[in-house]
């Protein structure tokens, strides 16, 4: 778990120095603050489960199992990402991984997830569908119709709340007088249950039940995991609307912190934990050089994709 939620940290850090490079473009999410969520959860998956993720999704693809060269890739546009370029860093899937795919349209991955678990109780398999989404997509007329279908029947779909405190600008408490949004399943038959999301663990155990529960046919969860991006909305954003104390606050609680101090309390070796930091830095060094010197993609092909397609 140190070493995902690690990896994950190091790539949002290097893509945001990328991007002030001008070597990454468009827009930019930061998951930085809420790694513990993505990988607790896809620590309790299966490879063959599947995962909708969210125009903050690197964090999800990379704790699903993706490889780092290709999504940097993606991310600068190159033809050997995930899209092969052109998705960017809000588009990227890997069917191999069971990564459906992120989404720039808030909510939109939901009712995918619910397809998704659809398509699972049709084929009669006991995989699971974890979909991710931020608690301004909580407030979506889809979310209420996601889960009242997936409730009618039974779909073994874990809806992963990730309330990291902002709408874009906007604190949740400005949009919701719900103490904890999980609160919300109650009214569609759908189990809500309210956790710390920096406790990686502590997200594995629920994620686990939740999962055991869909295997068995027994329907849908509503996991809210309470956690806090430590940056403003994207790369471009400054984040001046976050109060100060709040962000202090948020960052004696960040989750690489209470990790590693956990692991110490372990008897675990700083040297071992000072190892995966450094080989990180390799594959990030790594996965950087591939992406800078990938080929851009071809025009022929997207015109020749384009002519499938019509």
């Amino acid at each position: 778990m140190y070493r995902k939620m690690r990896l994950i940290r190091r790539f949002e850090e290097t893509g945001m120095e990328m991007h002030k490079l001008g070597l990454i473009r468009g827009y930019f999410h930061s998951y930085i603050g809420e790694e513990a969520v993505a990988v607790g959860a896809c620590s309790a998956l299966r490879r063959d489960d599947y995962i909708v993720s969210t125009h903050r999704g690197h964090g999800h693809c990379i704790a699903k199992g993706a490889d780092i060269k290709r999504m940097m890739a993606e991310l600068f546009g190159k033809a050997s990402g995930y899209s092969m370029g052109r998705g960017g860093s809000m588009h990227i899937s890997d069917r191999v991984t069971g990564n459906i795919g992120a989404n720039g349209i808030v909510g939109g991955g939901i009712p995918l997830a619910v397809g998704v678990g659809m398509g699972i109780k049709l084929e009669q398999s006991d995989r699971v569908a974890v979909c991710f989404f931020g608690d301004g997509a909580s407030n979506n007329g889809v979310f209420g119709e996601s889960l009242n279908l997936a409730a009618i029947y039974r779909l073994p779909v874990i809806f992963m709340l990730e309330n990291n405190c902002y709408a874009a600008t906007t604190h949740v408490r400005e949009t919701s007088t719900c103490t904890d949004l999980s609160e919300r399943g109650g009214g569609y038959g759908v189990a809500g249950k309210n956790i710390f999301g920096n406790d990686p663990v502590e997200v594995c155990r629920t994620v686990l039940e939740a999962a055991e529960k869909a295997r068995n046919g027994e329907g849908p969860s509503l996991i809210e995991a309470k956690t806090y991006r430590q940056y403003g909305h994207h790369v471009r954003d400054k984040g001046t609307y976050m109060p100060p104390q709040e962000l202090e606050i948020w960052k004696s609680r960040d989750p690489l912190i209470l990790i590693a101090r956990s692991l110490e309390d372990a008897g675990i070796d700083t040297s071992e934990i000072q190892e995966i930091d450094r080989e990180i830095e390799r594959d990030m060094k790594n996965a950087v050089a591939y992406a800078k010197y990938s080929q851009e993609p071809s025009v022929e092909e997207f015109l020749r994709e384009i002519q499938i397609y019509e």
